[in-house]
This record gives structure tokens, sequence and C-alpha cells, in this order.
């Protein structure tokens, strides 16, 4: 893998479609992205991907789509209230708000997991290592203080605190109130999963890395069930599965490693949690959870709302609550991982040519309509109509060919299709394909043929 500037990246995405600062004609909000016409194709593609190979198309899993805002009672069961916190300190100097954790690991030379240090603990090793502000490369800061991360507003007229209600800061408790209702309607046996894509938010102090963690994003998880003994079983079984579906995707093996948790980092409820990692330009950071979560959730839940969430399995006649493996994935960062994956420089005899290597299934555009010259335009046209009934099309008529061909690579269209004047003639047409820059005279019906295989691959 060529290493590109992180820098150059983001500004290619950000001048080519895919994604906008927000609100940017008002200077901006920190760290929130709108996304273009190409990013918002590249997004649908790559939740379209997901849902069909963790739903449609798998036996054990259904869908639900449950509600943003929930009774507050589900996070106070979930923990969320008490415990989903982020340890902060101020620089005394410049008053910026910094994580401890990611101040120490970020100034680290060595691989250091803070998440597991005490407060205590954080604070003498800022002291002793003397890390500086990053902001002003002062010394100064406040003791730690934990800062909950949910998002806090009010129903109703009133801002009274009982009516104090919160923006979900996972999708994954919608499923787990959801499990009975959704077991009974469907009438399903364990093993089965709950699975559902959906708007997050979390007030992280410190996002960045563009859209790798902000503070509004979507998630796609999946809540499997399974008899209590068969967990492990199953985890190991998910991680396998979310492994191939990122190479299927067109990610290579050796840009992806696999870290499980040490005992120390784990939660008091998980018996194995696991992170793919991605190699993004600053080096290997999570990108999808697996988690054994056990029964924690359902009992959790259980506890708090009275209503029993007990199984009663059909063949020993025995009731018990199941346990839960997780696999979770933000498509945002998976987005960012594909367009570093993708992004390419190629060094030409007099021109470097800047190339997406989408694969063709994830693409925005899968093939654009090329007439040679605008007096082509009205058959060129047919053409684009005929292809937009099995093809995400485009169609471009100014400047050179050649600059054409150039505009389509950087957005990642694996096909071009130019119609000259011979087509007129012969009623065939030149099929060029991305990366190879190989370009074959074909028929319509052939190009299309041709192009399905790619696709389907």
């Amino acid at each position: 893998m060529k290493k590109y500037e992180f820098e150059t990246i983001v500004n290619h995405v950000r001048t080519s479609g895919f994604v906008f600062q927000g609100s940017e004609i008002y200077g901006g909000l920190a760290n929130t992205w709108d996304f273009g016409p190409l990013g918002i194709e590249l997004k649908q593609n790559v939740k379209k991907l997901w849902w069909e190979s963790f739903v449609s198309r798998n036996p054990y899993n259904v869908g639900i789509q449950s509600a943003i805002l929930m009774n507050p009672s589900v996070w106070q069961a979930s923990g969320h209230l008490d415990t989903f916190n982020d340890p902060l300190m101020d620089c005394r100097k410049c008053n910026t708000r910094h994580r401890a954790d990611k101040l120490i690991e970020e100034f680290s030379e060595t691989e250091i997991n803070a998440g597991v240090m005490s407060n205590e603990d954080m604070e003498l090793y800022i002291q002793e290592h003397q890390i500086p502000c990053p902001n002003c490369g002062g010394h100064d800061f406040t003791n730690i203080r934990q800062f909950n991360l949910m998002f806090k507003t009010f129903q109703g007229v009133t801002e009274d605190t009982s009516n104090a209600i919160y923006l979900r800061p996972e999708t994954a408790q919608g499923m787990f109130v959801n499990y009975r209702n959704v077991q009974r309607s469907m009438r399903k046996k364990l093993p089965f999963g709950i699975a559902q894509i959906g708007k997050s938010f979390r007030n992280e102090i410190t996002p960045g890395q563009f859209i790798f963690r902000t503070r509004e994003f979507e998630q796609m998880e999946l809540e499997f069930f399974v008899k209590p003994g068969e967990d492990l079983e199953w985890y190991e079984y998910w991680k396998k599965f979310a492994m191939d579906w990122l190479i299927g995707l067109g990610i290579k093996p050796e840009n992806l490693r696999l870290r499980e948790h040490d005992e120390d980092e784990l939660s008091h409820y998980s018996k194995g949690t696991s992170d793919i990692e991605y190699r993004f330009p600053w080096g290997f950071d999570e990108l999808w959870g697996i988690a054994d979560r056990t029964d924690y959730d359902l009992k959790q839940h259980q506890e708090h709302s009275k209503v029993s969430m007990e199984y009663l399995d059909p063949e020993t006649n025995e009731k018990y609550i199941p346990y839960c493996v997780e696999p979770s994935l933000g498509v945002e960062r998976l987005m960012l991982a594909l367009i570093c994956e993708a992004y390419d420089e190629e060094e030409l005899e007099n021109d470097t040519r800047v190339v997406m290597h989408f694969s063709p299934k994830l693409a925005p555009t899968q093939v654009c309509v090329l007439p040679l010259s605008k007096k082509l335009s009205e058959p060129a046209r047919e053409i684009m109509h005929k292809l937009m009934g099995s093809f995400a099309c485009d169609f471009d008529e100014t400047a050179s060919i050649g600059k054409r061909y150039r505009r389509q690579d950087a957005i990642g269209t694996p096909f071009c299709i130019t119609f000259d004047f011979d087509s007129l003639e012969d009623e065939k047409v030149t099929l060029r394909y991305r990366d190879s820059m190989e370009q074959v005279r074909v028929s319509v019906d052939e190009a299309i043929a041709l192009m399905n295989a790619e696709i389907n691959k």
C-alpha cells in the first residue's frame, strides 16, 4: 500500500463531491460533515451491501428501525447515564479541553492503552512525563473530571429535569428493548439476530481525523442472541464473517488486523472483545468492534423494566436469558477506510493520474457515457437511458476525451463507454476499464455483460 498524506486524500474527496464541511457558508460547525452527491452514493452502497449480507440474505437475522429518542430509563438500565463518560482536563493557560487518555496515547512513543488507567494514574503520568497541551504547549492542567457523552435535551414545552431525554449514543439498546417483540412476532428460535442501521450521537470532546470520529454518525449493528455456552463459538464466527466481508469489499488483507482486547480492557460484562483495525494513514485504528456481551443487557432491562427477557427453549423446555454477540460498525469510519484504500496516484509519461480504485459494486458512479463530440450527444444519451436500469450512470460531454477519462478515474468510476462517429455505423462502443485503462470495442449488450461480470465478481 502506497502511503499518501491524509491531508491529500481529504482535500481530494472534499473537492470532488464526496464530503463537504457542514454549514460551510456560515463558517461551518466544528466536526460536522455533509455528504455530497458522490459521498451519499458511496454511503448508500456501503449500507446496502451490509444489509444484504447481514439481513436480507442471512437466514438467522431480521432488521428493525428503532427510535432515536427513547425513555430515559433505557439509559439508566444500560449504564449510560452513570458510566458513559470521558476523562477530561482543561489547560489553564489556553482554556482548551482535552481527553486525558488521548493526551497520553498520542504523546507516548510506545503503544499504550490509557483507557485502563485510573484518573490518578493518568494525572501522575501526564505530570511525570510533562505532556504539553497540544494547543499552546503549556504544562498546567486541571484535575481530571468525568464528562457524560450523551446529548441531553427536553421533551415538551418546559426545560424541566422530569422532561429530560437523550439522543441515543448507540443503536444497540433499541434492539435489546425490542428483543421480546421481535422474538415473539417473528417466532424466532435461537440463535437469531436483530440488525439495525441508524444515527447515533456522542458529545465527543476531541473528535477528529475528518469523518473518522464525529459527534453525529451512523452505525450498522447486529445483536446476535445465542444459548449460553454457545456464545464463544458464535463470537469466533462473526469475527471471521466480518473480516471476510471487508476483504470482499476490496480491502487488502495486509491492511487489516484483528486485535483481541486484553483482560484489563474488557468491560465487566464481556467475555471477549476484538477490534478489526484498518491501516489508516496515521496507523492502525479501530474499524469494527465485535463483543461477547453475555446476558448483561437483557438482564439489566429485565431488572429495571420488570419484564421477563427469558427464552423458553423448545428443545429442552428450560428457561434462560440468551447471551449476545455484537458486531458494531460505523458507516462513516468504513467509508473513510474504503476511501483511503482506493486513493492512488499513478505517474504516467507526461501526467499524474489520480484514481480511486473502488470495487465496482461500491463505486458511486459505475459507468459514464461519453459522446466523442457534442453532435453525438443524442444517440449517446439513448445508451445512457438503457444502462440506467442496471447501473449507476453519469454523462459527460465537455472537454477532451482524455480529460473526461481523468475526471472519472478521480472519482472511482470503473467503466466508461465512448460513443464515436463509427458507432453510428457499426453500433459498437468503446468500453474503457478504469484500473488497466484497457479499451475494447464491443456492442452495448456486450459491454453490459462485461460490466456485470466485473460487478458480480
